[in-house]
């Protein structure tokens, strides 16, 4: 039998840079706040681990916390007053070709920034890979829904990467 040090390495390999993509969209791109939120995370998963109960997929069941933790935090920031913060796309004039990739990342990431917190995790699942069927389990909505609402957002965040 695995102990549970050697389970938890195995699913923190096979599953953190999938972690850290989710809370980088919900963070809008900020690389320390979701490096946070990653760290919260797994920690929870460890926490937790001797619980989980395999009634779904052990990556469904860390997307769901990952899900939770992330929606914790925007709740968190909503109740504090903002920080004036400098806006990455300005810096977008004076970038070279070698950052365009980064630069049109971020500004993905700032339109999903710009979505309600359910359709930011739906649509943050789906570049993730994650099967449709899945994402429904983990938001709690039906897979019809979900296929309809991935299209929706997806027609948004082209209108708003074209600033449309």
């Amino acid at each position: 039998m695995i102990s549970k040090e050697e389970k938890y390495k195995k699913i923190y390999q096979d599953n953190y840079s999938k972690v850290a993509r989710l809370c980088m969209g919900y963070t809008g791109g900020n690389e320390t706040l979701a490096k946070d939120l990653t760290q919260d995370t797994f920690i929870k998963v460890w926490q937790h681990l001797d619980s989980f109960r395999n009634e779904s997929g052990i990556g469904t069941w860390i997307f769901r916390i990952c899900v939770n933790t992330c929606l914790a935090e925007i709740r968190k920031e909503r109740k504090s007053p903002k920080s004036i913060q400098i806006e990455n796309v300005q810096l977008a004039d004076s970038a070279s070709n070698s950052t365009n990739r980064e630069d049109m990342l971020l500004q993905l990431y700032q339109c999903i920034n710009k979505l309600t917190s359910t359709n930011k995790a739906i649509i943050l699942l789906e570049l993730e890979g994650l099967p449709q069927i899945e994402i429904s389990e983990i938001i709690g909505i039906k897979h019809e829904a979900i296929r309809t609402r991935i299209h929706r957002i997806k027609t948004q965040l082209t209108k708003c990467a074209n600033n449309e």
